[in-house]
């Protein structure tokens, strides 16, 4: 093994090598792999092995090819363990390219700095999004693109067929006898259809907020395409209904869209008030009824905590959840100090972080339970 080439670039090789020999493997799949070699550690083969195989492989009929690839690319190294205690830690080499036009002047081919790039992003989905630079924004975005939010479902009044023995549905099992001479042979049962429940986003748009926010319209974006019983607002010093803005498909023609309809970006943060205006004109009319509402802020507040407890309560008795995604969460030690934050935490039922591109997978995950 090459004492002077990294792990990050043998994981790399190895999964080039594979779709090279026809495996399809997706760009999320490769971060996984990464990010379980991380967890599982390096220190045997079987653990590299059962890493990849887990992560990268989804077809059967792909397995032998695996098997193949993995023995040529890692089973040809003696003492496995401690030639990867040598490795040179991972690169972390983002930080040493603040704008893509370094790319094309670099003395680097153009397949090494795609490696380059692809090999980062196996470490960059955990980074808080306010230690990234742009070129690592920039792909943090098009990792948002990939997200596909099949949202929470919820039983109707609708009643449909169904084989399985729930409900006797009297009436058709009568209807059905006519064709026996009256008697009931088979038995016909009736369930709850299901449909999507409704998702509200409230994005604080504050100066407090500005370097998450920029980054998390990114994912409220991702999160409403495609979906029609999604809405989008935005909380500052007012707030703005962008639900039509950020319906566009195209995601830097909804976030321009959404640009121009919001005047208070990084301005002010009237939380309780913004709740107070969304409860009044939306949410106790119907759209907060029975549904799930998604707040995203760091719970800091120019106006009245008091307000926002009382909005916080209203808003509770007609949704059937309120998620509270915090940046700040993950700030090691963190309380809940903002009074704004304390206000709300009483009428919150999950409270999470939303710092990271892996926290908003947790967050999308939490949302379909």
């Amino acid at each position: 093994m090459d004492g002077q080439k990294t792990l990050d670039r043998y994981l790399v090789d190895f999964v080039d090598l594979l779709r090279n020999t026809g495996v399809k493997i997706s760009l999320g799949s490769s971060i996984d792999f990464g990010l379980a070699v991380t967890l599982l550690g390096a220190g045997s083969s079987e653990d590299i092995y059962w890493a990849g195989r887990s992560t990268l492989i989804n077809r059967p009929e792909d397995v032998s090819i695996y098997n193949k690839v993995f023995k040529k690319h890692w089973l040809g190294i003696d003492s496995l363990a401690d030639e990867v205690n040598k490795l040179p830690a991972l690169d972390f080499l983002f930080d040493d390219l603040p704008d893509d036009s370094e790319f094309e002047d670099s003395s680097k081919s153009e397949n090494e700095v795609l490696n380059v790039k692809y090999s980062s992003l196996e470490i960059l989905s955990s980074k808080d999004f306010s230690n990234c630079n742009r070129v690592e924004l920039q792909e943090l975005f098009r990792l948002m693109n990939e997200i596909r939010f099949t949202g929470e479902m919820k039983k109707s009044r609708r009643m449909v067929a169904t084989k399985k023995h729930r409900k006797f549905d009297f009436e058709k099992s009568v209807r059905s006898s006519f064709r026996t001479g009256g008697e009931i042979v088979n038995k016909r049962f009736q369930e709850s259809s299901k449909r999507r429940r409704r998702l509200v986003l409230l994005l604080d748009i504050s100066g407090s907020m500005e370097v998450y926010a920029r980054v998390l319209i990114r994912f409220v974006h991702a999160v409403m395409l495609g979906r029609s019983d999604v809405e989008a607002f935005t909380l500052g010093t007012r707030l703005t209904r962008l639900t039509k803005e950020l319906s566009t498909r195209n995601p830097d023609a909804a976030l321009s869209r959404a640009s121009e309809a919001v005047d208070d970006w990084s301005g002010g943060t009237r939380l309780g008030e913004g709740i107070k205006e969304f409860n009044d004109h939306w949410g106790i009319r119907g759209m907060a009824r029975g549904a799930t509402v998604l707040i995203l802020s760091d719970g800091w507040d120019r106006g009245d905590s008091e307000i926002v407890a009382e909005q916080m309560k209203r808003l509770r008795r007609v949704t059937h959840r309120i998620v509270w995604a915090n940046p700040l969460k993950a700030t090691p030690d963190y309380e809940p100090l903002a009074k704004g934050m304390a206000a709300a935490l009483p009428h919150i039922d999950n409270f999470v972080e939303g710092n990271s591109f892996d926290s908003l997978k947790d967050l999308s995950m939490l949302l379909t339970e």
